[in-house]
């Protein structure tokens, strides 16, 4: 916060849980003084793996976002992370936390694409779909399969990037909800104030009538174990993501 007062952008980089550890330092070094500092939160979610649940940023987006002035934000990709940084360096002002993974991310930002800053991105297009999926960080590219598994068994899909968590795309948000009837937001962290909460206060303040799944940790701790085999047990992987959303589905219908 000393630094950024000097006219420097200092970034200070820990792993999530650690730094929000440090959450009154935070809350009034950085936030309330309206610091112009760069948080990076790495290590975020059960993707991390073996080191388990005392490692996982799980909590982060939750506190983060409910800072006065302080910008949250999760990439899908490296692509996306470059654009965010350079945005994040030459535009944004005031402080800001970034929250990424441990494992390695697939190439998911469309060739070509402009990046738009703080707007809500489709990375999987659908004709008139029946399912939107909602998706920050980690757990895009699980909802990238999952919707294209869906669209094999006749269930048109589409999925959305959502790099900003706050400020939130509330305006976007709502007219995807009215155009689908059921919105699926995912994310590799608590189902509660994450992305899942940004999705539900937009489609409840603004009228949306789709219903809504949050995919998320189910106000649980993590544990230790291989990547692929938590995302399974804590319904993040494509597999488990399609078979909640196509039950829900049967149960429209």
């Amino acid at each position: 916060a000393g630094l950024s007062f000097t006219g420097k952008l200092p970034f200070l980089c820990s792993f999530g849980c650690f730094l929000t550890g440090r959450y009154d330092t935070i809350r009034l070094s950085v936030a309330y003084s309206q610091a112009n500092v760069r948080l990076i939160g790495t290590h975020a979610g059960v993707g991390i793996g073996d080191d388990g649940h005392s490692q996982m940023g799980l909590e982060d987006l939750a506190l983060m976002r409910a800072l006065p002035t302080m910008g949250v934000f999760q990439p899908m990709d490296a692509t996306e992370t470059t654009h965010l940084m350079r945005y994040l360096v030459t535009e944004w002002k005031g402080p800001a936390y970034v929250r990424l993974t441990r494992q390695n991310l697939p190439d998911l930002f469309p060739s070509g694409a402009r990046f738009e800053p703080l707007k809500l991105m489709r990375v999987l297009p659908a004709e008139k779909p029946r399912v939107s999926f909602i998706a920050t960080g980690g757990v895009v590219g699980e909802a990238y399969e999952a919707a294209k598994a869906l669209s094999q068994k006749g269930i048109s899909a589409d999925v959305w990037n959502c790099h900003a968590i706050k400020p939130f795309d509330a305006k976007t948000m709502t007219e995807i909800a009215r155009n689908s009837q059921l919105v699926v937001s995912v994310e590799d962290h608590t189902v509660l104030g994450g992305l899942g909460s940004c999705v539900a206060e937009a489609m409840a303040e603004n009228g949306a009538k789709a219903r809504l799944q949050r995919i998320g940790v189910q106000d649980e701790f993590g544990e230790s174990g291989d990547p692929a085999e938590l995302y399974d047990k804590f319904g993040l992987s494509a597999r488990a993501i399609t078979e909640r959303v196509s039950a829900f589905m049967r149960e429209l219908s």
